[in-house]
């Protein structure tokens, strides 16, 4: 977890869950992988297991305990719409999402079904919050394009689009319902290319839809020489954000504390032998 990412488009990170499995092309050559597999085996390290899927419950009230309001992407290292990270795990997370409601936070998921059917029932409560926005991976056609239909189905108040790798030409997008889009070309060993038509094509549908539009990256092997100018200009659209005030201190310690002790049985359990879905 830090208080200060790199990721062009938001603030910091948090990852109360760590780890993931692979389901569709976007994940193929996943950053996050490449970057905990480097640590297996290194004792004491955050990735000591690798990319495992794992819970880390001590994280849990992380945002608690951060008084400056931030843009927090949510499990930048993991899914936590796993099928092996229990209901009531992500409950928890949500909760700390709506104690901790002067910051802004970007969920994503592959696992847009789960994300459909939590926030209709057991994540309710947290759905409409307009400091919580919820988002999908768009990688192509056949895997990306059905999530939009599932998050256009979820009860949120701001969702939104990663469509990062872009692989293919998207085609005709139904953006109703959608605040956000972000679009990006994949980074580092093997990036598979992404052409500037793409791009356009999902520029000129969000002007049309009125969405917002954030351009990450043209990525490649170099990415920084690559850039993220798109047209001779950067876009770095965002959602209106909400301002609630910060809790008091002895409050936010008192809240803090029930997290801590309330998943303390958790603690360094692989999420696979807790709960299947």
């Amino acid at each position: 977890m830090s208080d200060h990412s790199t990721i062009e488009w938001t603030d910091a990170t948090w990852n109360p869950v760590r780890g993931c499995t692979k389901i569709s092309p976007g994940c193929k050559f996943c950053y996050a992988e490449r970057f905990a597999e480097r640590f297996r085996g290194v004792k004491g390290h955050p990735f000591e297991q690798g990319f495992d899927l794992r819970l880390v419950p001590h994280k849990l009230a992380e945002p608690l305990r951060w008084a400056t309001p931030r843009m927090i992407f949510v499990n930048s290292m993991s899914d936590l719409f796993h099928q092996n990270v229990p209901d009531d795990y992500i409950v928890s997370v949500a909760r700390v999402m709506v104690e901790a409601n002067w910051h802004t936070y970007q969920l994503l998921t592959k696992r847009a079904d789960r994300l459909r059917r939590l926030l209709q029932t057991k994540l309710r409560f947290a759905a409409k919050q307009s400091h919580i926005w919820w988002g999908v991976s768009v990688e192509d056609k056949q895997y990306g394009l059905p999530r939009i239909d599932h998050l256009r189905e979820s009860p949120a108040a701001v969702r939104f689009l990663s469509i990062e790798p872009l692989l293919e030409d998207l085609g005709r997008i139904n953006l109703s319902g959608m605040n956000w889009v972000i679009v990006g070309g994949e980074s580092g060993p093997g990036a598979r290319p992404m052409q500037k038509e793409w791009v356009l094509s999902v520029r000129n549908q969000c002007r049309s839809a009125h969405v917002k539009f954030f351009f990450k990256q043209w990525g490649g092997v170099r990415k920084k020489l690559a850039g993220r100018r798109l047209d001779g200009r950067t876009y770095d659209e965002y959602p209106a954000r909400t301002n609630n005030p910060v809790l008091p201190t002895p409050e936010r310690t008192r809240i803090a504390a029930q997290f801590a002790t309330g998943y303390s049985e958790y603690e360094l359990i692989p999420a696979a032998a807790l709960a299947g879905d």
